[in-house]
């Protein structure tokens, strides 16, 4: 096409009809025979004879097509580690759900159970709406619940049963080792599980020094109650050998309560995933061949089926409206506060809501095809992935048990050799209040604010692939961006036609629509769309064949035409000079100019306008105050260009840029030092994005854009990167709150609890505050984290 179509699919024949129709064919296939499988790109239900198949990981996936599978086969983790999601439903069953860590992202399971490496119980990687109730969060309170009497039983004989002389002091322990036996066996049983499971895995986490720290005082205090003529007279105190049963009874309830207290606030990290399913309707109302109609579950619904949706109602899935008119609540997809009018041949998402007219639309994706799966899917990854700065943290958090274990065995023998008598139980005592007090998981949960920022930017249309994009995103210094459907509104409108003897300005618009039959670029779709109006009856084009960045080419009713720019014009020796100053002037005025040739001599000139979106100026002029350097890269003409950067205060443009010189200007200014986002919605600029340190896709471009970039704005508006900026500040500013607080509550801590200050203030820690200060700390963490929910994205 013209020098305009600086997005131009390459050949015209690569875009998304025809992956759709391998898809249907496919998908309807699958349903006949028995042995089937899910294409993990595509969602689509395949035959597992199909042709197109891979190994990865020791396992076996199938493909609809060759072009899923090469996608596959060129990053597999992306597609095994968050599986295509179907179309949300509230009753989505268990069987063939993949299970992760909240705190290891990589862990992957098909069932549920506890972390590896840190014991945490594992979630589902894709969390549904009937994932109300957490079965780990319900064990938890059912045994803190039930045991929490025994523990207050026992604290309250320790603390008043010397003073009140009832029980005889070695009576008194054995009643204490009956009230806190069921406590720390029972109830803490969980925690003694997954301190084995460390020692089995070679991963030390934070069960493994709670597991030490309690397991040692009860066992301790066991050993003191069973046998006390074992410890020598030193160990007695008030008349019995000193017992730690209210220690471990509290650390064990204070333990159960912070996870809690921890698990309730995980759970809202989700909360931006599950609102986002429940978006999706539960039925569609299909138009049947012989004019009747059906409610049918979302789940039945195929590519091409006749849906009608009636007001108040939403859209079902991705189509496009076949009768009617009518105004689309799209507000929670897009972020776009005004309904917007659709009338036949526009495109409707699903979710969206139907505020006036009835509509009859055809549906064009289904499943993991929608708009609001990939969504999900986005975020999901998202938040299932760890930034630079955690993969840091999660480092040191590995040698961090290590370390608190020598430091509690240098507390205990310290206390034993030099302390006061009984020396040996200050160091017992004192050695529990070191394990129990650090917290090795606070300096891991840098997971929580990821998950919320990424869960808030989802919410505002702006999504985040994953947390490396988030972290890298506030240091974006130059932003390159498109011009078409960036910049503009993507939407060109057709202003007039130029003819040349002796042909007829009609015959040149005939002529030039007939050759973009079929083309996708908004460009050449502007030029069908006029013809059609106009009532002029296209033909068919042979031979067709594009020159990427520069035009198309192709035999129409006898004439081999030639549409682009004046470089293809050049190349095919035409000569121009009869259109050349009207082509100028219209250039001048912002507009993008088409030469049409037929049999190598100039037939007309055809110009198309895009307005510019009514947001770029204020996102340009925040992006200057954020001291963004803002390019402009398009394959319009030099004069457009220059037009239309005059006109929004663009101070650096280039124009007639080939995708290959949109790669080569990002690594040019990636060569001088900064930090480059690149903002695009074509295939012509996936290249480009692809090499960006961050690539933004525009929601309103392909989906070969979007799977190029490392975010996307779904509104499709550059607003959206000035609000993307702020939120990864705020993110990484969390975060670094976070890691701070942990450094600092350890640093403290672990001093206080091995009795640093006793000497000079004779003030010990106890094992219980110990504990509930470890409890505290990694519930202040989440909250934390949970106060980007606020941020304004």
């Amino acid at each position: 096409m013209a020098a305009a179509r600086d997005d131009e699919h390459v050949g015209h024949g690569s875009g998304n009809a025809p992956n759709r129709r391998d898809h249907d064919s496919t998908s309807h296939g699958a349903a006949v025979c028995g042995a089937s499988a899910r294409d993990p790109v595509c969602g689509m239900t395949v035959m597992r004879d199909v042709p197109y198949q891979a190994s990865y990981a020791g396992a076996q996936y199938f493909f609809c097509s060759a072009g899923c599978q090469k996608r596959f086969e060129a990053e597999p983790t992306r597609y095994v580690e968050t599986p295509s999601v179907s179309a949300p439903d509230e009753g989505e069953t268990a069987p063939g759900t993949t299970y992760t860590c909240p705190m290891h992202p990589e862990i992957r399971e098909d069932h549920p159970g506890t972390c590896p490496k840190c014991g945490m119980a594992l979630e589902p990687l894709m969390p549904s709406l009937d994932d109300d109730q957490n079965p780990e969060l319900a064990a938890f309170r059912h045994r803190f619940w039930w045991t929490l009497p025994l523990t207050i039983a026992v604290v309250s004989l320790v603390m008043l049963g010397d003073r009140l002389g009832v029980l005889e002091p070695a009576t008194q322990s054995w009643v204490e080792l009956v009230l806190s036996a069921p406590v720390v066996l029972w109830a803490g049983w969980p925690i003694y599980v997954r301190c084995l499971q460390s020692f089995r895995n070679r991963s030390p986490n934070m069960w493994t020094l709670i597991g030490l720290g309690t397991g040692t005082a009860f066992v301790y205090s066991v050993a003191a109650t069973v046998a006390p003529e074992l410890f020598p007279r030193a160990f007695l105190m008030h008349g019995r050998i000193a017992v730690y049963f209210e220690a471990a009874a509290v650390i064990i309830s204070l333990t159960l309560l912070g996870q809690i207290f921890e698990l309730r606030a995980r759970s809202q990290t989700s909360a931006a995933i599950k609102s986002l399913l429940g978006l999706a309707p539960k039925t569609a109302r299909r138009l049947n061949p012989d004019g009747s109609e059906a409610d049918i579950p979302l789940t039945h619904v195929h590519v091409g089926d006749l849906l009608r949706v009636r007001p108040d109602e939403k859209v079902p899935t991705d189509g496009v409206v076949n009768e009617g008119a009518s105004a689309i609540d799209e507000s929670m997809i897009t972020g776009e506060p005004l309904p917007v009018s659709k009338r036949v041949g526009d495109h409707v998402i699903g979710a969206t809501i139907n505020t006036s007219g009835s509509l009859v639309m055809r549906s064009e994706k289904v499943g993991a095809q929608t708009v609001l799966s990939q969504i999900v899917q986005m975020v999901a990854q998202a938040q299932r992935s760890k930034a630079p700065m955690q993969r840091m943290a999660d480092r040191v958090a590995g040698v961090f048990v290590v370390v608190v274990v020598t430091i509690a065995l240098l507390t205990f023998f310290a206390w034993g050799v030099f302390g006061p008598e009984p020396s040996w139980v200050f160091g017992l005592v004192n050695a529990v209040a070191v394990l129990i007090i650090a917290c090795p998981c606070a300096l891991g949960l840098a997971t929580p604010s990821i998950m919320v920022a990424s869960g808030n930017g989802a919410t505002k249309g702006i999504l985040f692939r994953d947390a490396a994009a988030i972290e890298q995103f506030r240091k974006v210094d130059t932003l390159i961006v498109d011009k078409t459907g960036t910049l503009t509104e993507g939407r060109p409108s057709f202003e007039r036609a130029y003819r040349v003897d002796p042909f007829t300005e009609t015959e040149v618009l005939r002529l030039a629509a007939s050759l973009d039959q079929g083309s996708e670029h908004p460009l050449a779709a502007t030029l069908v769309t006029a013809a059609r109006e106009r009532g002029l009856a296209l033909a068919k084009a042979e031979d067709f064949a594009s020159d990427t960045g520069m035009g198309v080419r192709g035999r129409v009713g006898g004439h081999q035409l030639v549409l682009g720019n004046t470089a293809l014009m050049q190349q095919e020796q035409v000569d121009v000079a009869p259109l050349a100053s009207q082509a100028d002037t219209l250039r001048q005025q912002g507009a993008s100019v088409m030469y049409l040739a037929a049999d190598r001599t100039l037939a007309g000139l055809l110009a198309v306008s895009d307005p510019v979106k009514a947001s770029t100026p204020e996102a340009l002029m925040t992006l200057r105050q954020a001291g963004v350097r803002v390019v402009m890269a398009t394959g319009d003409g030099a004069v457009t260009a220059k037009a239309v950067a005059g006109r929004l205060g663009i101070d650096e443009f280039h124009g007639e840029v080939k995708p290959a010189d949109k790669l080569a200007l990002v690594e040019k200014l990636q060569g001088e030092g900064r930090v480059v986002a690149m903002a695009g919605d074509g295939i012509n600029d996936a290249p480009a994005l692809a090499k960006a340190d961050v690539g933004v896709a525009m929601g309103t471009g392909t989906d070969v854009a979007m799977h190029s970039a490392q975010m996307t704005l779904v509104k499709g508006d550059l607003r959206g990167i000035a609000r993307a900026r702020e939120l990864s500040e705020a993110t990484i500013a969390n975060m670094r709150q976070n890691l701070g607080f942990a450094f600092i509550y350890n640093a403290l801590g672990i001093p206080l609890a091995a009795g640093l200050l006793y000497p000079f203030t004779g003030w010990l820690l106890s094992p219980m505050i110990a504990a509930l200060a470890m409890s505290l700390s990694s519930v202040s963490v989440i909250s934390n984290a949970l106060r980007l929910r606020r941020r304004v994205a």
